[in-house]
């Protein structure tokens, strides 16, 4: 009896979202969430820590940038790695090790220790984190993918913010150790989670020809009317990535959208970080108290979720190549009106909210366009690099606030700089949507939308027979 043909996209895109990808959603969701709060939570201890060990003003960022410096790493080299051993066991594996790590920072007792650790636990948030976007937008609908990835990167600036509020609740009364125990607590608590209920990318699996077995098993959960004692071939129509995954980016209709996309994202994360590493420090000069300077950073994040979810919505609606270069220089207007706040708590918590929605929803917004952009052979590799390039800007927003307040430098001077990445980044992202406008509005990327790329045609086979 001959086998019967079936697109794993197809039955992708054709079935609503029922229950099992609903959890793979809210899984990916949660780990997000995590590395958000083990993130921030060094940001959130600055000043309570600052004050413990009688540090003097910007001797933290080192800090900040040794933990950005391993999220870039763990970008570039571990989160590719899921192009090959697969997402599941990556996102496994890297959620362990931020997760230990977060723990053993309580133990460090000077700088040296604390910059070790957190080069450290950054190595395996970077891992995580593009391989929780490559497995979301797997598991998506092709005209939905993006504002899925979007929806579910809401679970990071949330973890952030609800970090805030738990570190502003725990410091003043068991010190700032106690933030790290919460946040590696429940990171080891969702690592055991991931390992019983996580499943593997079947888009990964169907690609790679030899999990057939398992490929089926996936397959009949998304779509349970398949007959899986008929004999069945699965197919996967995208280009295969032969050779180093990396040389794939330059290839092609991407050899052009590679480098944009990452003016973008380093853009991005350079004020993303300035803000969240540097923004209970600045605003308590001012004379605010420790306790509502780090509520302004929670509310940062607060604003971040807001601002994802109406972004996603209009990107959706309007496409990204309308939105995004409007959003981007919404956040250049944004930043620099912090400048104007003064020590008026009320005013300053206004600002820092509309920074978050700006900011932090244009970020999840490029996450959402690098997910369609690339396919999934190099899909993890694509959304890692851009991740790892944009941690270049992370480490250096935080240096050069840190560098303006050691030269004790105008606030009104570090907020314009931040304006003024944001402007760059909508420039970048103009170009894009100039160059890809309607792959961009179909919500497909280059290689499904008549691309110059060199990536071969045709489907790869996983029989199921």
């Amino acid at each position: 009896m001959p086998a019967t043909v079936i697109k794993v996209s197809d039955v992708v895109d054709r079935q609503s979202i029922g229950g099992f990808r609903l959890k793979v959603f809210l899984l990916c969701a949660a780990t997000l969430f995590i590395e958000g709060f083990d993130t921030q939570a060094i940001a959130f201890v600055s000043p309570a820590l600052s004050k413990a060990w009688d540090l003097p003003k910007g001797a933290l960022g080192p800090v900040f940038s040794a933990g950005l410096f391993g999220l870039l790493c763990g970008s570039l080299l571990v989160a590719p790695l899921a192009d090959r051993l697969g997402r599941r066991k990556v996102i496994l594996y890297s959620a362990l090790l931020f997760g230990i790590l977060t723990l053993a920072t309580t133990a460090a007792s000077n700088l040296g220790e604390l910059i070790a650790m957190r080069f450290v636990t950054g190595l395996g948030l970077g891992g995580a984190m593009a391989n929780a976007v490559a497995l979301t937008a797997e598991y998506s609908p092709k005209h939905r993918r993006a504002s899925i990835v979007m929806a579910v990167f809401t679970g990071f600036p949330a973890g952030s913010a609800v970090g805030g509020f738990i570190a502003a609740h725990l410091i003043p009364s068991l010190g700032w150790e106690a933030v790290f125990v919460c946040a590696g607590s429940l990171t080891l608590g969702l690592w055991l989670l991931l390992l019983l209920r996580l499943p593997e990318s079947v888009c990964f699996l169907a690609l790679r020809r030899d999990h057939a077995p398992q490929v089926a098993r996936l397959m009949a959960k998304i779509d349970p009317s398949l007959d899986q004692a008929a004999p069945l071939d699965f197919v996967v129509d995208e280009p295969g990535a032969v050779g180093i995954t990396v040389q794939h980016l330059f290839r092609g209709a991407w050899s052009r959208l590679t480098p944009l996309l990452w003016v973008i994202y380093f853009m991005s994360l350079l004020n993303l970080y300035l803000l969240a590493s540097w923004l209970p420090t600045m605003v308590h000069s001012r004379g605010i108290s420790v306790e509502y300077s780090v509520i302004a950073t929670a509310l940062l994040q607060v604003g971040g979720i807001a601002g994802a979810v109406i972004l996603s919505l209009l990107t959706g609606r309007f496409g990204a190549r309308r939105i995004m270069p409007l959003a981007y220089l919404a956040a250049a207007l944004c930043i620099g009106s912090i400048s104007f706040t003064g020590s008026s708590v009320g005013l300053t918590m206004l600002a820092v909210f509309w920074a978050g929605f700006t900011v932090i929803g244009c970020q999840n917004c490029n996450n959402g366009l690098a997910s369609i952009i690339y396919p999934t052979a190099f899909r993890a590799t694509g959304v890692g690099w851009a991740n790892g390039i944009g941690r270049a800007g992370s480490i250096t927003g935080p240096l050069i606030a840190g560098f303006m307040l050691t030269r004790d430098a105008e606030l009104s001077t570090i907020y314009m700089t931040g304006s003024a990445a944001a402007v760059v980044a909508a420039i970048a992202a103009l170009a894009i949507g100039r160059q890809w406008a309607p792959s961009l509005d179909a919500g497909d990327g280059p290689e499904t939308a008549g691309s110059d790329s060199a990536a071969p045609a045709g489907g790869l086979k996983s029989s199921a027979s």
